[in-house]
Formats: structure tokens, sequence, C-alpha cells
């Protein structure tokens, strides 16, 4: 699959006839949402697990030297806590764009606080798109995140504002702090 997925995604249209569209997003979309929206609720799915496993060139890291971001994993058995949008159809072009690197448009079912549920969309990042890293020793991914730096930023900043984000919405997510923990660490270390 390209690098690049911004078409594919325009090719991906699952609700063509709806006003409002629910977005889950389980990344940065929890703690940095620059686009409009309707509505935002807390929200989990199902089956799904949380990892640090798919590349950043063009956010959190360079072609030369990549970061790390989140993507998900099938994981039965597993919720995935989240924030759900309500968004107009018109903002999945600019998301397509900010999510063009691996990530695909797919169909999920949110599961809301109140017991409600919904099903809308979600950016998923395969094992068979260009950008994926998988799996790594802890250690190796910290060094990694905490090294990486792109045109948005430090990858270790995507990590500790995706940690807080989830701490605030009370979600816990072993991997993350993890993570975190072992960034924090490093950046003690190189004090």
């Amino acid at each position: 699959m390209t690098l690049d997925t911004t078409q594919l995604n325009r090719e991906r249209v699952f609700f063509a006839d709806a006003e409002a569209i629910w977005l889950f997003g389980y990344g940065s979309l929890i703690w940095k949402a620059e686009f409009p929206y309707q509505e935002r609720r807390p929200a989990h799915i199902e089956g799904w697990a949380r990892r640090f496993w798919q590349g950043s060139h063009d956010h959190r890291g360079t072609p030369e030297n990549p970061g790390r971001v989140v993507t998900l994993v099938e994981s039965p058995g597993s919720i995935c806590q989240g924030m759900a949008y309500r968004i107009g159809a018109e903002v999945l072009g600019p998301l397509d764009v900010r999510e063009k690197n691996g990530y695909l448009r797919e169909l999920t079912l949110m599961h809301f606080h109140d017991g409600s549920h919904a099903e809308g969309l979600v950016y998923l990042a395969t094992q068979d798109n260009a950008a994926f890293l998988g799996d790594a020793p802890l250690d190796d991914m910290a060094l990694q995140i905490a090294t990486a730096h792109g045109p948005s930023g430090a990858n270790r900043d995507y990590l500790l504002n995706l940690a807080a984000a989830l701490e605030d919405l009370g979600a816990e997510d072993e991997h993350v702090v993890a993570l975190a923990d072992r960034v924090r660490d490093l950046r003690s270390m190189a004090r």
C-alpha cells in the first residue's frame, strides 16, 4: 500500500447520505481535535488495543527518523477508550490529509458511557501499510519516541499528551503508561 492514503480514503464512503457522522479518536484525536464538531463524547470500542506500532514520517518524525504513533491491533476482549466526535461529512477531507500516513477509514461500533452506541468511522493503520513498524522491545520504542521530531513537534509530546488525555478520561492503557514512564526516565537521565 502507498504511504499516502488520502485518495484511498476519499473512495471509502460508508455514510454517503448522512448529514453527520460519528468519528472515534484513540490517539491525537482525543487531545488535538483541530476540526469543527457538533458533539464530543467519551466512548470506547471493543476488540481492539492501542499500540505505538505505526511510523510517523510526516508529523512526529521524518522519513530518515520516523516517530511512533498509535494504531489499533485486534485484541479479543480488549476495550479501547477514546473520544467520539459527531462531525459533518465535509470534515473528512481535511482528516484524510491529517491521517494520510497509512491510515484508512474503517467502520466501527462505538459505545458511550450512558449505555448507548452508534456506528461510525475510525482511522486504522494495519500491518500492510508502508509506514507500519510493528512491535519492538519497549526500551527501543521509548528511545525512538524520545528522539524523533517532525513538523508537528516532538514525538515524546505526542506520547505524553496522549497519556495525560487518557488519564483525564479515567482510561487505563498499560502500553501507553509504560512507554510514557520510560520516556520520562530517558528525559531525566539526559539532564
